[in-house]
């Protein structure tokens, strides 16, 4: 049997228009109501949320049963904790903070089995191979398994040529607050010289044949959008419930 088909990695492939959540509350609960919502992908945030493998994997396992695909965002571009989020289910990671062609290479690396990469093989002990019920997962996993990038800073925009053209980097994700910070930015998100460097990163990656993602001020989405954007975060669940809760006691009587 082989690794399960991961139709994430399809759509992008086919360069399908993908609405996607940010869930960083690391509740099981709000990640079932969102997996119901119709999203095309939900996303656990185990950088800027908890890094927890066990929360992390019942937030994969209540995804599954509603059949919204997820992704895990790794706190950190490291080859054993990518190797962590890989066994306990996802099929696709987003690896925060690469800043060149050099560490996209390191993080797909990560994710594959050798000789295409240096994942390591745990065998019938890991979630992802069905603790051995899925007899060929080491043989397969690699063609299922999706890497999204992200490009958040100076440097990654200096080399962002390069790392779209890494094989094996399936979207490139821009990450507008970082990107911000770092172009001096910090508390402007709506200043024009970051979404003018924006726009540009956007032609170049899709330029390499890769989809571009972002998450932003909704305000910037449909403009995104039409500049070929094709992987999109409408939003996250914190601050969905904020936003919702300040307007229910706003209009009470």
């Amino acid at each position: 049997m082989p690794a399960p088909i991961n139709t994430l990695k399809a759509a992008i492939r086919a360069g399908r228009h993908l609405r996607g959540l940010w869930l960083a509350l690391g509740s099981e609960t709000v990640t079932d109501i969102a997996g119901r919502a119709g999203f095309d992908w939900c996303l656990i945030d185990g950088e800027h949320g908890p890094w927890d493998p066990t929360l992390i994997r019942r937030q994969l396992m209540v995804l599954a049963g509603t059949g919204t695909p997820a992704v895990v965002r790794v706190p950190v571009n490291s080859d054993w904790v990518i190797k962590q989020a890989l066994d306990i289910g996802a099929q696709t990671v987003m690896v925060p903070m690469v800043n060149s062609a050099a560490e996209a290479r390191a993080a797909v690396a990560a994710c594959l089995y050798p000789p295409q990469g240096i994942r390591g093989n745990g065998g019938a002990t890991i979630r992802a191979g069905g603790f051995g019920a899925i007899a060929d997962y080491a043989a397969t996993a690699n063609d299922q398994i999706c890497v999204i990038v992200q490009a958040e800073s100076r440097a990654a925009i200096a080399d962002l040529a390069a790392i779209a053209a890494v094989d094996g980097v399936d979207c490139v994700f821009i990450g507008p607050a970082d990107l911000a910070a770092d172009m001096g930015h910090r508390d402007d998100l709506s200043a024009p010289a970051l979404w003018d460097e924006i726009r540009k990163a956007i032609a170049v990656i899709t330029a390499a044949g890769k989809m571009a993602g972002i998450i932003g001020p909704p305000a910037m989405t449909d403009e995104m959008v039409k500049a070929g954007v094709r992987f999109v975060g409408l939003g996250a669940d914190s601050s969905i419930l904020t936003e919702a809760l300040s307007r229910t006691i706003g209009r009470a009587p």
